[in-house]
């Protein structure tokens, strides 16, 4: 879990095991025997695949927040309360996080140009990079490619590109 998240050995029927520390790869890889946990585990997949293909990051913190929220749902109707009176409060509960995570969020558009050239050990990559970050906005896409030349530099490609 965060940035410093453990490596896990997943073992396969076929093949060398995969270590790996993505939360969706951990994800895809659990298949339970008994019917009603596998459903859960389905369930988890799901928050881990939605939450990587939206954020890109963060798929095992939302694993971990749902499943307290499933916890205390449960634990909160087995005292008694309605399941859409616990369904109504969660929603509320999200909104006004949704809200408070906004009111407090901090620009970063400047602090990009640092952050990719302290990844990349690199001032010039770092500067291209926000760049790139900058040109695309925050739903595009940035591909990094080995160059056979020792030019490093930044190409946009306008609408859709498919690899051959």
């Amino acid at each position: 879990l965060g940035p410093r998240g453990r490596n896990v050995v997943l073992a396969k029927t076929w093949g060398a095991p995969t270590i790996t520390n993505d939360g969706v790869t951990i994800a895809r890889d659990i298949d339970l025997e008994d019917p009603y946990e596998n459903l859960g585990a389905q369930l988890a997949k799901e928050v881990a695949t939605k939450t990587n293909d939206v954020a890109g990051d963060g798929t095992t913190t939302a694993t971990v927040l749902a499943q307290a929220l499933v916890k205390e749902g449960l634990k909160n109707v087995a005292a008694g309360a309605a399941p859409g009176d616990v369904r109504k409060g969660i929603e509320l509960a999200t909104e006004v996080v949704s809200q408070a995570l906004a009111a407090n969020a901090v620009e970063v558009a400047d602090k990009v140009a640092n952050v990719a050239a302290i990844s990349a050990q690199s001032d010039e990559i770092g500067e291209l990079l926000a760049e790139a970050f900058k040109t695309v906005g925050t739903d595009g896409v940035i591909t990094i490619e080995e160059s056979s030349t020792t030019a490093t530099e930044l190409v946009v490609t306008e609408g859709m590109q498919f690899d051959k």
